[in-house]
């Protein structure tokens, strides 16, 4: 039977298609971009790929931080729209900005407060998928959302492409053809998010209180109790942290990798494009196949494809092997994103997503953090980008082994 999304579940939908257009600017335009004001204020390679890591690990790592408390916050009724809109506001604004500064180390900083936005804004839309739709559909509208994210996100890049590469022949300055590529993908992102915010409901929530700030608090104390007292829970986002650490960090230093590495920079964006067009029919087909397999199994699939990816990654050194690595990631990237997102949606209570929905968020972005920096640090300490992208894989095969028990916890308890 084809699958065919609701109105609001297209809106939903929409919101990742938006999203997604900062999300590829910031791993492949952006990266080149600092590239060349950080090289032209006399940054080494190594240390512009260290500076770009740490300056994302900040990144993740304030969202780490408030995104659990934001996310209890979101949980009254009323509070998760608002915050949602606040969240996209600063995330936008910022992106407009990163297209006005000339100084390597202001970009990293205003890149820090668009990052983190755009990020905390991920943690209410995430939440926000047991109000748009039902248990048994969250599969498939969650892979809709990362499938046409993906593809969606193609268009206002490859606008921003035209732009950077053509600025010569349209009559542009590098730093005009910069402002406007950023301004583009911010004014995409703002027009996608609309839909959503006229129609949508907040159906689950936990009651109003009169002292909202304290009892965020007390519920975040709540929670993590509950936490000692579900396995399946406690365990999924124990393994969740290590694997999506490894995910997360190859999206945000690819470009950085390979342009450490010497490779040309528009068969870099070119590669990447690849990915999001591979990543398309993947999510979606992956989708489709939790009609016949577990949603269980697939996660260890893409886990296990990763941990292959990574190993692949650290013999790269020439411009085809990024090819190979970029539509190896493209097949796997939007399945391993949306199944887990549907997975934890499922077996969360559906009134205290935004809470739980913060603990995702630090597990995956507090991952992030993790990894990103790792990669920066054995980088530095071993001169070889290739051995820092090469500790990744020691977190995807504790991923794995941690989502194995907590795949055995959830057939214990008959989730």
């Amino acid at each position: 039977m084809k699958f065919k999304l609701r109105p609001a579940e297209r809106k939903w939908v929409l919101y990742d298609v938006g999203n997604s257009a900062f999300t590829l600017l910031v791993t492949t335009i952006m990266p080149i971009y600092f590239n060349a004001l950080a090289g032209g204020q006399g940054l080494s390679d190594i240390d512009y790929l260290a500076y770009w890591g740490y300056a994302t690990s900040i990144a993740t790592l304030i969202v780490a931080v408030c995104g659990p408390i934001l996310g209890t916050v979101s949980d009254f009724p009323g509070w998760k729209r608002k915050l949602f809109s606040i969240s996209v506001l600063v995330g936008m604004l910022g992106c407009v900005c990163l297209g006005m500064v000339s100084s390597w180390l202001w970009f990293l900083v205003v890149f820090v407060i668009a990052k983190s936005a755009y990020s905390v804004s991920l943690v209410f839309y995430d939440s926000m998928l047991p109000d748009v739709t039902d248990p048994e559909r969250m599969d498939k509208v969650s892979a809709n959302g990362y499938a046409w994210g993906y593809i969606g996100s193609c268009v206002p890049f490859l606008l921003a492409l035209v732009l950077v590469l053509g600025y010569d022949y349209i009559g542009l300055s590098q730093r005009l053809a910069m402002f406007l590529a950023f301004l583009l993908v911010a004014v995409w992102w703002l027009l996608l998010t609309l839909p959503l915010l006229r129609v949508y409901e907040q159906k689950h929530f936990v009651p109003a209180v009169s002292n909202p700030a304290a009892e965020t608090f007390r519920r975040l104390g709540r929670v993590f109790s509950e936490l000692a007292g579900n396995r399946q829970v406690l365990l999924f986002l124990v393994a969740f942290f290590f694997y999506i650490d490894g995910v997360y960090t190859i999206i945000d230093m690819a470009t950085v990798y390979g342009t450490a590495l010497g490779l040309d920079s528009t068969g870099l964006l070119l590669a990447l494009l690849v990915t999001q067009i591979v990543a398309f029919p993947a999510a979606l087909i992956f989708g489709r196949l939790t009609e016949r397999f577990s949603n269980r199994k697939l996660i260890l699939i893409c886990i296990g494809a990763y941990f292959a990816i990574t190993l692949y990654g650290m013999g790269l050194k020439e411009q085809y092997q990024f090819w190979v690595l970029a539509i190896c990631v493209g097949l796997f990237q939007g399945a391993i994103q949306s199944l887990s997102r549907s997975y934890f949606a499922r077996i969360i209570p559906p009134e205290k997503s935004g809470e739980y929905f913060g603990l995702y968020d630090i597990c995956g972005k507090g991952a992030s953090f993790l990894g990103t920096f790792t990669v920066s640090f054995v980088s530095q300490a071993t001169g070889s980008v290739n051995l820092g992208v090469g500790a990744l894989a020691f977190m995807f095969a504790l991923g794995a082994l941690f989502f194995i028990l907590a795949d055995r916890a959830g057939e214990k308890a008959g989730a």
